[in-house]
Order: structure tokens, then C-alpha cells, then sequence
């Protein structure tokens, strides 16, 4: 069963599941909209400057000057520095996402679909900011090191839908050790893609990732 479900979700049309995913993304409010589109301004702005000038040489001050917020605004959004490059907007819609996924799907199906199609839909709507952001995971020992953080933090924002279908609590140990092996096996997925040249699909190496879970961890 787990493999005819996995066809299925490998084979939907990508434009159909991201208009599915679109209908069920919750509708933030006012409030929420200025919280998100003021990160979107403070993460732009500190994408531009490691662009052009590198990672260790871009301070919080600069990215405040350009974003023109506050330093201690950009601290209010981003606790820490890294946080600034490795977080975004994406966990709300992926929840949205598995909540809409079919009755009755193997919990790891339904994220093997859910992520490929985040990984696509970013790599299609924010190509330079994924390279950028995967090459910076390789090659900066502090985002390597916070890494491994932020995934966790998804990992519990996901255990939720994915225990729920089965009435299981996120809390249970098998649930959260289900979430973070599937979050720690794209922690090194992300950045191995950055350490080849980033020359593959990514959303075909997330699926890869997958088969090696689905696998039982076999070599």
C-alpha cells in the first residue's frame, strides 16, 4: 500500500497539488500578515548583503539599515543571527498541507508529497535564495551547528498532523522520533546538494532521501 501511495503522490501533477495546498493554507490576519511580511523584509535584505559582500561580513546592524528596521527588531523576529538565513514561512502551509492529505495515508507518503512539493515549490519561486541558503548551510560551521535546531522546531510544528490521523498525541515517542528521523535525514540532504554543485533536482533528492527511509535505513 505505501508504495501505490507513494506513485501516487510522485505522479500528481504539480500544479494541481500546489492549488490544493493553496486552498488549505490558513488565512493569517492583519496582524500576522505585518509579522510575516516584516521577516520577509529583514530575511531579503540579509540575503542581498551575503550576496554581495559574504556571511561573516554582513552584521545584524547593516541588515537592520537595509530593512530599515531596528537591530533590536530584527532580534525580536530572529532570535539569533542564523535564524535569519535558515527560517521562513513554509511550516504553516506544510501543516495546511498533510491536514489535506488523503484519509488513510501512510504517514510517511503524506510527507514525502508534502515535502517534495515544498522543495519544488521553493526551488520555482525563490531559486537564488535556495542556493544561496544550501551553500551557506555547507560552508558556515554556524549554520551547520544551528541547523540541526530549526529542524527540530519543524520537526514538532509537523508532529502534530501527523500523529492526529492516526490518534496518536505529538508527543508520543514513536511520533516524534517518526518526525525527527524525517527531518534529520533532510538536514543532510539540503546541504549535500549545495556540496555537489547543486546540479540535481533537489525535489528528486528529497524523494531519494525518502526511499531511503521507506527502506528501512538499509545500504
Amino acid at each position: 500500500m505505501a508504495a501505490s501511495t507513494r506513485t501516487t503522490a510522485r505522479t500528481l501533477p504539480r500544479a494541481a497539488s500546489r492549488e490544493a495546498v493553496a486552498e488549505n493554507r490558513p488565512r493569517p490576519g492583519l496582524r500576522e500578515r505585518k509579522r510575516i511580511k516584516t521577516r520577509i523584509a529583514i530575511r531579503t535584505a540579509a540575503y542581498r548583503l551575503i550576496a554581495e559582500q559574504g556571511y561573516d561580513a554582513t552584521t545584524v546592524e547593516q541588515i537592520a539599515a537595509a530593512a530599515e528596521v531596528s537591530p533590536s527588531t530584527v532580534f525580536r523576529y530572529f532570535p539569533t543571527e542564523e535564524d535569519i538565513v535558515l527560517t521562513d514561512e513554509h511550516d504553516a502551509a506544510m501543516v495546511a498541507a498533510l491536514n489535506a492529505r488523503p484519509a488513510g495515508e501512510p504517514p510517511l507518503a503524506s510527507l514525502r508529497a508534502v515535502l517534495t512539493e515544498a522543495v519544488a515549490s521553493i526551488a520555482e519561486q525563490e531559486p537564488e535564495e535556495l542556493r544561496l541558503r544550501t551553500r551557506l548551510m555547507s560552508e558556515v560551521p554556524s549554520l551547520r551547528a544551528r541547523l540541526t535546531g530549526t529542524m527540530a522546531e519543524t520537526s514538532q510544528v509537523l508532529a502534530a498532523p501527523i500523529a492526529a490521523p492516526a490518534g496518536r498525541s505529538p508527543d508520543d515517542l514513536e511520533v516524534r522520533i517518526f518526525t525527527a528521523a524525517v527531518m534529520g535525514a533532510l538536514r543532510e540532504a539540503m546541504p549535500r546538494w549545495a556540496e555537489h554543485g547543486q546540479k540535481d533536482d533537489l525535489a528528486a533528492l528529497v524523494d531519494r532521501t525518502m526511499d531511503v527511509l521507506e527502506g528501512g535505513l538499509r545500504l
